[in-house]
């Protein structure tokens, strides 16, 4: 038994393409082309259902919360798989910059593990112009971010691949007032699952004694999000050769760089063996971007590529 997935969800974001089919809800837009994997899988649905050119049964699963909700996670905790009997699960992603009717993949890991942190240092507060009654938050928390950008260039194995990125720092309202607290709050990528671990840890570490060298205190919220992304060899090769069935060998990379970005398809994966296969937008924006717009001329092309997974894997 076969299981089709699109995810379905939008983003926080105002449109900005100006197209006559821009969203109709202020503050929300399609800006990572769920409405067209969507799209591409009812129509594959409908082929599928018309032409009953296979024997077997084949599962559309239409996800939501793709966006950071761990709506893939919640569905597999639901028991998915077991309820309807999937034992392999194929998915599609658009991809800016890849021509129409060009695929794109590879055999193991294909995007990042996505894990949030959050540090709030504790200190003491005091008028700017006596600092030496102080315990500076915002000096401790610009050494905590300095020495996080350390674990990737020194605690990571130079083979494995890391991100650790403080995206925002935050503490006091007044120039001539030492804050009691500041507060940052970053993202840590990877491929490997070891490397996940040591980067969780190292963060806490640096976090609490860099804190606790200055006399303030750390506290360290870290959460897991999406695991990596990571393709199985037998159900990539087949969907590789399913791609290259519909389009020829030039139009198919099987090679593909491992993205930074995540994916929660990563917890179907984990569940059961499968691909996901990103498939050309053309030129255009980028995912998570005011002006992207997905391109309709890809649709025929992911339509075919998901009925041909499930007649080539379930001939009559």
């Amino acid at each position: 038994m076969i299981g089709l997935r699109a995810d379905m969800d939008a983003l926080p974001i105002e449109e900005a393409t100006g197209a006559a089919w821009s969203s109709r809800t202020t503050g929300v837009m399609h800006a990572c082309g769920h409405d067209g994997h969507t799209a591409m899988l009812l129509g594959a649905a409908r082929e599928l259902a018309e032409a009953r050119a296979f024997d077997g049964t084949a599962v559309v699963v239409f996800q939501p919360a793709e966006e950071g909700g761990g709506g893939g996670k919640a569905m597999v905790d639901d028991g998915l798989m077991e309820r309807f009997g999937i034992n392999e699960i194929y998915a599609m992603h658009t991809e800016p910059g890849l021509p129409i009717g060009q695929f794109a993949t590879a055999c193991g890991p294909l995007a990042a593990s996505a894990d949030g942190f959050r540090i709030r240092i504790d200190g003491k507060g005091a008028h700017g112009a006596s600092p030496h009654v102080s315990v500076d938050p915002l000096v401790v928390g610009a050494n905590v971010l300095l020495a996080l950008q350390t674990i990737v260039s020194r605690n990571v194995h130079p083979r494995q691949c890391a991100v650790v990125t403080v995206g925002w720092m935050a503490g006091g309202k007044a120039g001539n007032v030492i804050p009691q607290s500041a507060e940052m709050g970053g993202t840590a990528r990877t491929y490997d699952p070891g490397t996940r671990d040591l980067i969780e840890g190292r963060v806490t570490s640096i976090a609490q004694r860099i804190a606790e060298a200055y006399g303030a205190r750390a506290t360290v919220t870290y959460k897991r999000m999406f695991p990596p992304t990571v393709n199985h060899g037998r159900e990539t090769a087949f969907a590789v050769s399913v791609a290259r069935s519909l389009v020829g060998d030039a139009h198919v990379n099987d090679a593909l760089e491992p993205l930074m970005g995540s994916e929660d398809f990563a917890f179907m994966l984990e569940a059961r063996p499968g691909n996901i296969m990103l498939i050309g937008n053309g030129d255009s924006a980028s995912v998570h971007d005011a002006r992207f717009d997905f391109n309709d001329d890809a649709i025929p092309f992911g339509v075919a590529y998901f009925r041909a997974i499930v007649e080539g894997r379930m001939p009559l």
